[in-house]
């Protein structure tokens, strides 16, 4: 069996492309040097019922706290006496961040690791100084951060061998 040159180029063209928010590599960590995690993703069984939907890293009081991927601001300010950004990305991704001094405003357009603002205390159930409430979620659908989080990885076809 063989490709055509077609064929093989639009393979190659897929395979160039941007990942997929389900593939790994679609978002970057918002903390640098790489976080600890100290509490997982637990998706609700109910759209209303308990669970944690995102992630809780480990940050220090004051650390930046960069964007995930390039995006819009569509919140960033108090909510429940916490600072709190949300951004909107391309595919119907939707990130938050908290708790954040922000220091960004609605309507900004985003850049991957561009500083969104500073990790705050006071974020509860943190066992250190600080942590990052971390989600994502697509739609109603909320999505553990960390699955979309790695380096994306490119698929290359090799020429297929002719039989005896």
């Amino acid at each position: 069996m063989t490709l055509s040159a077609a064929s093989a180029a639009l393979l190659d063209n897929q395979a160039d492309a941007q990942p997929t928010p389900e593939q790994p590599g679609r978002l970057a960590w918002p903390l640098t040097p790489r976080p600890h995690v100290t509490r997982n993703f637990e998706p609700p069984a109910t759209p209303f019922g308990p669970g944690h939907r995102g992630v809780d890293l480990e940050a220090a009081a004051g650390q930046q706290v960069l964007a995930a991927d390039m995006g819009v601001v569509i919140f960033a300010g108090q909510v429940a006496g916490q600072g709190v950004v949300a951004l909107d990305h391309d595919g119907g991704l939707h990130t938050t961040y908290l708790p954040i001094a922000p220091a960004v405003a609605p309507g900004d357009q985003i850049y991957r690791g561009q500083p969104l603002g500073t990790a705050t205390p006071g974020h509860p159930g943190c066992p250190t100084a600080a942590c990052l409430h971390w989600g994502a979620r697509r739609g109603t659908e909320y999505i553990d951060p960390l699955a979309l989080v790695g380096d994306p990885s490119r698929v290359r076809l090799k020429p297929w061998a002719e039989g005896p």
